[in-house]
């Protein structure tokens, strides 16, 4: 999967401006693609990933495991990767309805019951987020990877710090800040390393032939 020349400067840039940071070559991967879609450089300070969420996220994506979103602007921004990798079209919460607190928590709700090991990106409603952490609680489900990413002022921490003491792999940007942009990106840079990893593999297969 080849970066557009546009992107790959752009990329270069940040490379250049983004200073000191201890993020492994994975995690970078995935917060340069963040800071990308955003501009915004605060990113570098907000990213958390936790229970060994890229590994995890990289086996559910070669898996072919559906990625359900909590709104469409998210899919939208995930179709064309995940299309261009083979993969299946993301779910959108909104397509599914169901009883909950909001149609996002609804529809989420619907999805964790029919893919309880789904990978789940939320870029906007912290109530979807919170459908999530009640599932995982109750023990109905145990999602592959959750992006918990919703952006705004009402519920939006409660709903990370929530996340945030739940088991499951997960990928946060703490505070207020997030999005479906954030979501997106997070998903497409998981597609492009679980792309690169199967390219590794099997470039050390033929080595050891």
């Amino acid at each position: 999967m080849q970066l557009h020349p546009i992107a790959a400067e752009s990329f270069a840039i940040i490379d250049r401006e983004i200073g000191e940071h201890n993020f492994t070559p994975q995690e970078y991967a995935i917060v340069r693609r963040a800071i990308h879609s955003t501009a915004d450089f605060d990113l570098k300070h907000l990213f958390c990933f936790e229970n060994q969420a890229i590994a995890t996220g990289i086996r559910a994506i070669q898996a072919n495991t559906p990625v359900i979103t909590d709104v469409r602007m998210v899919g939208v921004g995930i179709h064309r990767t995940l299309s261009q990798a083979g993969k299946s079209a993301p779910l959108c919460a909104l397509d599914y309805p169901g009883e909950g607190t909001t149609r996002t928590a609804a529809g989420i709700t619907h999805l964790l019951e029919m893919y309880p090991n789904g990978i789940f990106a939320i870029g906007n409603a912290p109530t979807a987020l919170l459908a999530i952490v009640d599932a995982i609680e109750r023990k109905m489900a145990a999602p592959a990877l959750v992006i918990g990413v919703p952006v705004g002022f009402v519920a939006v921490e409660a709903a990370k710090e929530a996340l945030a003491h739940t088991q499951v792999p997960q990928i946060r940007v703490t505070g207020r800040k997030g999005g479906s942009a954030i979501a997106a990106a997070i998903v497409n840079a998981l597609v492009f390393l679980a792309a690169e990893k199967k390219t590794d593999e099997r470039s050390g297969d033929g080595e050891n032939r």
